[in-house]
């Protein structure tokens, strides 16, 4: 997920939101709605944390000892989903269509904040912000909630696919099925995908008016980042207007921890540059190293190439693909039944023991 449109977007329409027109105050209108904001959010927070099935994890690591947020939904000794939310620095708001469909099927979930995001610890130190130390942090979180490889299925989109494909190299005997939503195996293709087949796509105008910007690594100006908000991510990020993206993804936006966003992911709205960590990643080589039940999920208008994600499932002995025709990157939210349906079948499929 792209930075400025998250902060941007989220911070602006929650402050809409929380806006009295009738108040009077001696105080200036925006100190008014910025307090009235920060007043509300401290309260959704807490009131967050304090949800049934709640259980914040201790989580050992170089810098000391750090908390993070998970919630259990439902009970099933057979399947327990543990998701992994995008960014890196979004939020397990982003998984909440959720709801709309494994309860139906009796599955236990979990909602997962990685370190860093908004619901767990935040501690302000870069030296955390890598695959390894992510990845050792979803093994603790795992032997925490006591899930095995008998039940144990990994849900990760976009950034999570890739802490999930890196999960599955190091552990995945403890994995009963692994997902893969959303993501490419090899981020030089997927900024080739961008520049090559997304970018040429827009109208002549509007890209080069983003790459205007771009050249100048002017990643903070007022026209590029609305141009990339109505042109780009309303086609490749949630297909919808703006004003009627779900709350769960505003809110997942406003959360959003840009520590660990730019460090990893990079300022730029078209693929990932500059000193961003992850731009060299490529895991496409050892896909076949995977042996456990596996699915990835594409989406038709995604900002990711279907194509490929498809060709990642051809890489890995026992997986299959999952297209989403009407999904762009948030698939789960923009084509759900499909995404959702397709996921549950995956499952039914690995619980019949067929795969």
């Amino acid at each position: 997920m792209k930075l400025r449109l998250l902060l941007l977007l989220g911070f602006g329409l929650f402050i809409f939101a929380c806006q009295n027109e009738g108040e009077t105050s001696n105080q200036t209108e925006e100190d008014t709605t910025q307090e009235n904001a920060s007043s509300d959010e401290a309260a959704l927070k807490e009131a967050k944390l304090n949800e049934e099935g709640v259980k914040m994890i201790p989580v050992e690591t170089p810098k000391g000892t750090f908390n993070v947020y998970t919630r259990k939904v439902g009970e099933n000794p057979d399947v327990k989903v543990l998701l992994l939310h995008g960014g890196p620095g979004c939020t397990h708001e982003l998984y909440e269509s959720i709801e709309q469909y494994f309860p139906e099927k009796n599955y236990e979930f979990y909602y997962y904040d990685q370190l860093g995001s908004y619901y767990s610890d935040q501690p302000s130190d870069t030296s955390l912000w890598n695959i390894e130390r992510f990845v050792d942090e979803v093994e603790q979180v795992r032997t925490a909630l006591g899930l095995n490889k008998d039940n144990f299925y990994l849900l990760g989109q976009s950034w999570g696919g890739i802490l999930a494909m890196e999960y599955a190299f190091r552990h995945q005997e403890n994995l009963k099925g692994l997902i893969i939503s959303n993501m490419m195996s090899n981020v030089e293709a997927y900024n080739k995908y961008n520049k090559e087949v997304l970018a040429p796509a827009l109208p002549k105008d509007v890209l080069d008016t983003i790459m205007y910007y771009e050249d100048r690594e002017e990643y903070g100006n007022e026209t590029y980042l609305s141009t990339i908000e109505e042109h780009y991510y309303t086609r490749h990020v949630l297909r919808a207007p703006i004003e009627e993206w779900p709350d769960a993804i505003v809110r997942t936006f406003t959360h959003l921890n840009p520590e660990v966003y730019v460090y990893m992911q990079g300022p730029s709205e078209f693929g990932l540059k500059g000193d961003a960590t992850l731009k060299d990643w490529d895991v496409s080589r050892q896909l076949s190293s995977i042996t456990v039940p596996t699915l990835t999920v594409g989406g038709t208008h995604d900002t990711m190439d279907p194509d490929h994600m498809e060709w990642m499932a051809n890489q890995i002995p026992n997986s299959s693909f999952l297209l989403c025709p009407n999904g762009s990157h948030l698939s789960q939210y923009d084509d759900m039944d499909n995404y959702w349906n397709g996921i549950i079948t995956f499952i039914e499929v690995v619980e019949a023991g067929i795969m």
